[in-house]
């Protein structure tokens, strides 16, 4: 199975940049870099800050791009993204409490799109609402399950990142303890770092995003950290016993070599170009 991963787009009014970069041409062409590639995906997911703004015509025109996806696509929001301003645009991916959350079939278990949006703040929030869905949904689900997500859900050691990571970390955690074993992973981006690690055993991980890049700056106590590494997404590979996740920086503009060979007979001094 293969899944992609985009995140933190930062849809902007058309003009506008972020970082010196233009998030809707970047997102565009992270769009053809993977549908180009991995035409064969089995599912794309956005995981959140879709819009800058939370902008309707962000949300608008991020309906019309997608529309032409060949790839089934599912949409997260994020702490830059007004969810009732969503919600007019993609009124359908709303849950029963008005939550941006959902399961979706993958050819080999399900993926499970979660809601941390909180208003008037760029922390990640997961009430009492939206643990009782996804422990229901844990409870009622075979597994193995993919959980997608916005916002971080442990510390990654600096300190601005941390103060507006998932807040409610003790109840998600002990929500992932319980299913443990039916949680083969979870994806998740907000910090524009690329990032792995693992909660009660279940490991996760995040790619940068699809435009401005963050950097580790473990020094900094204050104010967020960004960067010009190249834009990134992350191709997911997925079977009965493993998970592989890549981060493909389709914003590199080096040259791309095809040197060496794994065929360890052909390795000779003379002859290897290095």
């Amino acid at each position: 199975m293969k899944l992609l991963q985009l995140t933190d787009i930062h849809l902007t009014t058309p003009g506008e940049t972020i970082g010196d970069r233009d998030p809707n041409e970047n997102f565009r062409k992270a769009l053809s870099h993977a549908v180009d590639l991995h035409g064969d995906a089995d599912a794309l997911v956005i995981t959140g800050d879709l819009s800058d703004w939370g902008d309707r015509d962000d949300y608008l025109r991020l309906k019309q791009v997608i529309a032409a996806v060949p790839v089934p696509v599912h949409l997260c929001i994020g702490n830059h993204d007004k969810r009732d301003v969503f919600l007019t645009v993609f009124p359908d991916l709303a849950d029963e409490n008005g939550f941006v959350q959902k399961t979706f079939d993958l050819p080999f278990g399900t993926g499970i799109v979660l809601d941390t949006w909180g208003p008037g703040s760029h922390a990640g929030f997961f009430c009492e609402a939206r643990q009782a869905w996804l422990d229901t949904q844990l409870e009622r689900l075979p597994g193995p399950v993919f959980l997608f997500m916005h916002h971080n859900p442990v510390p990654i050691g600096i300190a601005p990142m941390d103060q507006i990571m998932l807040q409610d970390t003790e109840a998600f955690g002990r929500l992932v303890e319980r299913h443990a074993a039916k949680i083969r992973h979870i994806f998740h981006g907000h910090c524009h770092l690329p990032l792995c690690g693992s909660l009660h055993g279940v490991p996760f991980s995040a790619p940068r995003g699809t435009n401005h890049a963050g950097w580790p700056d473990f020094g900094n106590d204050r104010n967020l950290s960004a960067s010009d590494l190249p834009e990134a997404y992350a191709v997911i590979l997925a079977g009965d016993s493993s998970v592989m996740v890549h981060m493909v920086e389709f914003g590199y503009r080096g040259e791309i070599r095809r040197e060496g060979s794994p065929d360890y007979a052909e390795w000779d001094r003379l002859t290897m170009v290095r």
